[in-house]
């Protein structure tokens, strides 16, 4: 399958709103097709947990995605980045599986110490881009167990398709509507930097996934 990269997009008001807290970001694109899920792997994330070293102590990656989250206007000790939530929780020995796939990502997110997302691709409509929201974007979530719809905040950074917001807060909550199941065979990973060199996590999220066909690209 041939991807066309123009249903990717990064808005260059989101990178100057990096640049304005003196971050530069980087966004990866692993675009994997004939994708293989099955049951969870804890013991992956439990390899992953010992390689990250003190998940407790401060983390100069997470701190630069602090300063972005409050340029925004997002409490960063309330609602943090994917990785740094994630993070917390495995301090906690509460890692949590879910199936192969997103066990793959949750590892290396930890690892790392980077936020990824995934979307299953077939859900997706048009042009999947980070933007700042206007603040009337649909969001598809769940609040005390049951779905619900919200919009973001005017300005806040989303990731969005044609139809509505898929990921609050940058890469914060992800929606229910393109989330990656036990059907899921297509999806993409979004991979989020800010001043690092993404290559080892992509590499490594590479490996892991069980699929007939991955390609990288570079969106920012």
């Amino acid at each position: 399958m041939w991807y066309d990269y123009r249903m990717f997009a990064v808005a260059e008001e989101v990178l100057d709103l990096c640049r304005s807290v003196g971050h530069e970001a980087t966004v990866f694109a692993v675009l994997a097709d004939g994708l293989r899920n099955g049951p969870g792997d804890p013991a992956l994330l439990h390899e992953a947990v010992a390689a990250a070293g003190d998940l407790s102590a401060p983390h100069a990656h997470l701190e630069a995605w602090r300063d972005v989250y409050r340029a925004f206007g997002a409490k960063p000790q309330r609602t943090p980045s994917s990785a740094e939530a994630l993070r917390k929780r495995a301090a906690k020995g509460d890692i949590p599986s879910v199936n192969r796939i997103v066990d793959a990502y949750n590892a290396v997110s930890i690892r790392f110490a980077v936020p990824i997302g995934g979307e299953d691709r077939a859900a997706l409509v048009g042009t999947e881009r980070l933007v700042r929201a206007a603040g009337d974007e649909p969001f598809d979530t769940v609040k005390d167990g049951d779905p619900v719809t919200e919009t973001p905040e005017p300005g806040e950074v989303v990731w969005r398709d044609d139809v509505a917001v898929t990921c609050r807060r940058w890469n914060w909550r992800q929606g229910r509507r393109t989330a990656l199941t036990e059907a899921t065979t297509s999806a993409v990973f979004l991979l989020e930097g800010l001043d690092i060199d993404l290559q080892p996590a992509t590499d490594l999220l590479v490996a892991l996934l069980d699929a007939d066909a991955v390609t990288i690209e570079r969106l920012a």
